[in-house]
């Protein structure tokens, strides 16, 4: 083991900095997560997505409470976290806001089917997980929302897409040779 000394903490906004530095080298998979009720219909692309248990079948999304779509998630309550596959890169930029299309335009595109409490499911989708918020914790600037999963729909094809140092990257499936 080492003796080096530990080094003194930077300045708060350095250290912000140097953490979302580090976050972009943490290569994640890209999904729309979609919500549909009465406070509105709505999708975010996010990567901070991940299991919890599979007992009941549970996925953490964390999402920012700044974010107008925050209290839409939070009021409906039912969601549809779709992970997407490369060809729908398309899709993922649409819903980080990077095309200029509209929300409502978003959900005209001829790609979605209707879930369970009419949240939109994407088609295309490599997996389509249903379900409802269950619990919600605000940590900082976002809330971790804790949903069980009442529906699941998975694609056997398709290759990965993932956000990595700031990009889209397609992830090639593993070819499964005779």
């Amino acid at each position: 083991m080492s003796s080096k000394p530990i080094e003194a903490q930077p300045p708060l906004d350095d250290q912000r900095q140097q953490f979302r530095q580090a976050m972009a080298h943490l290569g994640a998979a890209v999904n729309v997560i979609t919500t549909a009720g009465p406070h509105g219909c709505c999708g975010i692309t996010a990567s901070a997505v991940c299991s919890v248990t599979d007992a009941p079948p549970t996925l953490l999304i964390c999402l920012n409470r700044s974010s107008a779509m925050h209290a839409v998630f939070g009021g409906n309550r039912n969601v549809c976290v779709n992970v997407l596959p490369a060809s729908l890169e398309s899709i993922a930029r649409h819903f980080a806001g990077m095309t200029g299309l509209s929300m409502e335009e978003r959900f005209q595109l001829p790609v979605w089917d209707e879930g369970e409490h009419g949240v939109p499911v994407l088609r295309g989708a490599l997996a389509s997980l249903q379900g409802t918020i269950v619990e919600a914790k605000d940590v900082g600037s976002h809330s971790v929302m804790f949903v069980e999963t009442t529906g699941i729909r998975v694609r056997a094809d398709g290759d990965s897409l993932i956000y990595f140092d700031r990009n889209f990257h397609r992830v090639p499936r593993a070819w499964k040779g005779q």
